[in-house]
């Protein structure tokens, strides 16, 4: 989606269009004209990302027509209708329809202004949900997400894979910050109940009463079914798993049971359930708070998020990454890692994992910004002193950094090859031997 949304004037008179269109823009929104409402259709779809402006009389088809027409194509589509002195029961009538404002001539131009900045943040808001919506529920979106080329990450996308494919329950462990919610939900739209959906409870901060409600009923509401009573194939993510009261865990195993009954009859289950553990699996008082028999229940399959100081140079690739986005975000050049921030970042403990790396990443950006620490500094001010170092040998880190800097400069120059043996001063036979050594493409940099 586009960082600035448009909007498409609809008016029959050109000076009309020109003069909303020159108000906007000097208000630094976009514009886009039609000379009618049949022309703007033929433009105009479900996703488009903007919103409208119409003139409500038009010959041919009119504002509230159009209004009409929007609706069925994208009821969260806003139109603002200009109308005349004597329309003001159609733009009450088109209100009721579902436009989202009108101004009525002579119009005060910074009220249009701030009407279409309103509508264009409502939509904004209607595109990202929609967006976030198609990205939870497309597993090789949320794959794509669990970046990293290490062996660890590798096998994770192999088990999740396998496992999207069988109905069994899953437990899912790893440390804090390692993304175990991406790959529950990655699990989810990989596999046969992929668009079917996905109900996340945490037991940690729900009461009993609300869990056995939300499981078992009764609702509160009408539109919100007890997960037993769905009719439609579904997955119950169960997060900090081990939070669950000793009560709760009994009518966990009652309910697993039914569902068991289900798949010995022939039918695959209602509800598959993949639980969360807040601590990774050599923790052992995990085991410690649930029953026995209930843990044999959920963990028919297991899976472990990796750490990230065990995934190598996967930490050099994470946090140009996320530096990349996060300068997009604040609309600067992204940190320049030193040879010392490299080997720095690859010996760190990381407890925090990915979410401190991330943190990380941000307030590098940050300081770039404005002149202040490097990247090593800040790594330094948030280590404690007790953080075991992870020892690697100078090879390792040697081979990483090279790969870093390959990337980084097909990244700038977008695949060129040219570009880059000239900006690393490197021959193409020996640029072409160390990206193969690496795994680089120059088509993934186009």
């Amino acid at each position: 989606m586009p960082n600035s949304l448009t909007v498409a004037i609809v008016d029959d008179e050109a000076h009309m269009r020109d003069s909303i269109s020159q108000w906007l823009e000097l208000s630094e929104i976009p514009t886009q004209s039609f000379a009618s409402a049949e022309a703007a259709l033929a433009e105009i779809g479900s996703g488009f990302p903007g919103i409208i402006v119409s003139d409500i009389r038009m010959p041919g088809m009119g504002g509230m027509a159009l209004l009409k027409r929007v609706q069925q194509l994208d009821p969260a589509l806003p139109i603002i209708l200009i109308t005349g002195h004597g329309d003001i029961s159609m733009a009450v009538e088109a209100m009721r329809a579902g436009a989202y404002d009108f101004v009525e001539k002579p119009f005060d131009p910074d009220r249009l202004a701030d009407l279409c900045k309103r509508a264009i943040e409502a939509r904004r808001l209607t595109l990202d949900n929609r967006a976030l919506r198609r990205e939870l529920s497309d597993g090789t979106v949320l794959l794509r997400k669990l970046m990293g080329r290490s062996a660890a990450v590798e096998r994770l996308r192999e088990d999740i894979l396998d496992f999207a494919q069988a109905d069994g329950n899953v437990m899912i462990w790893g440390e804090t910050g390692t993304g175990k919610s991406l790959i529950a939900h990655a699990i989810h739209a990989c596999g046969t109940r992929q668009g079917r959906p996905f109900i996340v409870l945490n037991c940690a901060a729900m009461s009993d009463d609300a869990i056995e409600q939300r499981l078992f009923g009764p609702s509160d509401t009408a539109e919100i079914r007890p997960i037993m009573e769905m009719t439609v194939p579904c997955t119950l993510c169960l997060e900090e798993i081990e939070a669950l009261s000793p009560a709760m865990q009994v009518r966990l195993m009652t309910m697993l049971d039914s569902l068991a009954q289900e798949a010995a009859e022939g039918e695959a289950p209602r509800v598959r359930l993949i639980a969360v553990c807040g601590q990774a699996e050599n923790d052992a008082t995990i085991k410690e708070a649930l029953r026995q028999d209930l843990f044999f229940r959920i963990a028919a399959m297991e899976i472990t998020a990796p750490s990230l100081r065990d995934r190598g140079e996967d930490v050099l690739l994470l946090f140009n990454r996320f530096a990349q986005l996060f300068a997009e975000d604040y609309g600067c050049e992204p940190p320049q890692l030193t040879p010392n921030d490299a080997a720095n970042l690859l010996r760190a403990d990381w407890p925090g994992n990915i979410r401190q790396l991330l943190n990380l990443a941000e307030r590098a950006v940050l300081q770039s910004r404005r002149g202040g620490e490097d990247v090593s500094a800040l790594l330094a001010s948030e280590t404690s002193e007790e953080a075991e170092v992870m020892v690697k040998p100078l090879k390792e880190h040697v081979e990483a950094f090279e790969r870093m800097l390959i990337e980084n400069s097909l990244n700038r120059h977008n695949g060129s090859v040219a570009r880059v043996m000239d900006e690393l001063a490197l021959p193409r036979r020996t640029l072409n031997e160390k990206m193969a050594k690496y795994g680089l493409s120059r088509a993934d940099f186009v």
